[in-house]
């Protein structure tokens, strides 16, 4: 009789249990896998005590292999802790880290003693076959077979060729009844009071260098088709009682003749949704389609600006113009959507002009549409290693250096990220090359600009409080004073405006 292997898959704990969205790349490996066998999810964001939670279930079930979601930044703590304990109790349990760090740090997430296997990118073809082969003994001549698989063979690491990316199959369901009631996962946010999370599409067509996507997926992007989408989300809005959607796409907008089926399918259900995209997608839709994008409801998209430096996109790959990030605010400001405009500053070459640069260009968007939202990010660029394997080498990057003017080394251990400075890294939140007075600078500026402008985001602090803090503020960005505003970090101390950089919707 053949054995059906059982896995169990975890969420590290990354955010509050109020903050909780779907955990959609488990539940597609859980619905991949349970086609040849079955599975478990642990999702650290509803179930909090990860550690417990996890060995429980391993002690109450017979279970052939563990895989963990790992991001890096914050999660990557909790994901060496549960690793660790199941390792400490389970010694002869596999396990297998999958997810973004593991895709871009395969070498370093094999350098742990806790990690077995690394799947790397998109995981629902590779990690059935992983676990089928560990189910029959894990022999390296059916390892060796298995597309974008980082193992070890005899203390070396392997890693195996990338396989072609895809969209799933169509039929796919997914479990969300593994989750328990999928209601606790709506969240109440400004798009409505009962918003889900959603995945369509994955990849995006665009080389950013910067970018973890590309990274992951080379260029690839896949889109859904119309009746799987349809049939998703009305499960969401009709089933589950979702009235709004935040979509997880990498990159909702691509071509316009590939998006007006889908956007045809959100016209049709008329729940408002947010979404990311590129400018000079939006900008090519013609009107009728922005007539379907007024239908559907969107209510804002996430739009990478990065930088109002045409050489700076150039050297990023970027494939936008600073004079498109300014069109496209006031095409978004016709239409009644909300672009929500991200920007990174301090880059390595330059790094104060580049800042102060983009610190002006920020103040004339607020002019052109004073409705958009901006978020400001540290550049903090992949280090070589981890960009896609056909990008390595090709072009030379910016030089990473610290402020000592000494090469930029990242960790090479698990444990090494869990530093501050990595977190912060991680998060486009600091970088080696940062002076005090530059980091300062930064600070200043966003407190002054999201104190004045405050997102529409915020549900939590109360109008009144962030029409005070927009009139406190307002002196200090008509004059450009941004230095050291007291009294504002007095006010957020007792107000705590949300900033969706950190905590998005």
């Amino acid at each position: 009789m053949t054995h059906s292997p059982h896995t169990l898959l975890i969420n590290p704990t990354i955010t509050s249990r109020s903050s909780a969205r779907f955990p959609l790349s488990l539940l597609h490996l859980s619905a991949s896998l349970d086609k040849f066998g079955s599975s478990q999810i642990i999702d650290g964001n509803v179930d909090r005590d990860i550690v417990g939670e996890t060995l429980r279930a391993l002690e109450g079930g017979s279970f052939d292999t563990v895989g963990i979601s790992v991001m890096g930044g914050p999660q990557i703590a909790p994901s060496i802790d549960v690793s660790k304990a199941i390792r400490e109790r389970f010694p002869s349990m596999p396990i297998i880290w999958g997810g973004y760090f593991p895709t871009l740090y395969a070498d370093t997430a094999l350098a742990a003693p806790y990690v077995d296997y690394a799947v790397r990118g998109q995981g629902e073809d590779s990690l059935p076959e992983l676990v089928s082969a560990i189910s029959r003994g894990a022999q390296p001549e059916a390892l060796a077979k298995i597309g974008s698989l980082s193992w070890r063979n005899d203390g070396a690491v392997v890693h195996n060729p990338n396989r072609r990316y895809t969209m799933s199959d169509a039929g796919l369901v997914l479990p969300y009844d593994k989750l328990g009631d999928p209601r606790r996962y709506l969240a109440r946010t400004f798009l409505g009071r009962r918003t889900a999370a959603h995945q369509a599409s994955i990849g995006c067509r665009f080389r950013c260098t910067f970018c973890g996507v590309n990274a992951m997926f080379g260029g690839t992007t896949v889109l859904p088709g119309a009746s799987r989408l349809e049939r998703d989300l009305s499960y969401l809005k009709y089933e589950v009682g979702a009235d709004s959607i935040q979509f997880f796409d990498h990159n909702f907008f691509d071509r316009e003749v590939d998006m007006i089926p889908l956007l045809e399918v959100m016209a049709k259900l008329e729940m408002p949704w947010w979404c990311y995209a590129r400018s000079d997608a939006l900008l090519n839709l013609s009107e009728s389609t922005w007539k379907l994008v007024r239908k559907s409801k969107l209510r804002m998209a996430y739009v990478g600006a990065e930088s109002p430096s045409g050489a700076m996109l150039k050297e990023i790959r970027k494939g936008t113009r600073p004079d498109q990030t300014l069109e496209v605010a006031e095409l978004c400001r016709r239409n009644g959507v909300i672009p929500e405009l991200s920007f990174m500053v301090a880059p390595p070459e330059n790094t104060e002009e580049e800042t102060e640069h983009t610190f002006e260009f920020i103040r004339e968007l607020k002019r052109i549409n004073p409705q958009s939202e901006i978020i400001v990010y540290i550049y903090t660029p992949l280090p070589e290693s981890s960009k896609h394997e056909s990008d390595r080498g090709k072009r030379s990057s910016m030089a990473l250096l610290d402020l000592n003017g000494e090469p930029v080394v990242f960790p090479s251990t698990p444990e090494g990220w869990m530093e501050k400075r990595w977190v912060d890294y991680a998060c486009h939140a600091d970088a080696p090359w940062l002076t005090d007075k530059l980091r300062n600078r930064i600070h200043d500026f966003v407190t002054v600009l999201r104190c004045r402008f405050p997102t529409v985001q915020d549900l939590r602090s109360p109008p009144w409080a962030k029409r005070s803090l927009s009139i406190m503020a307002g002196w200090r960005y008509r004059r450009g004073n941004y230095d050291k505003p007291w009294e504002l970090n007095l006010a957020n101390k007792l107000v705590r405006l949300r900033m969706p950089q950190v905590s998005g919707l």
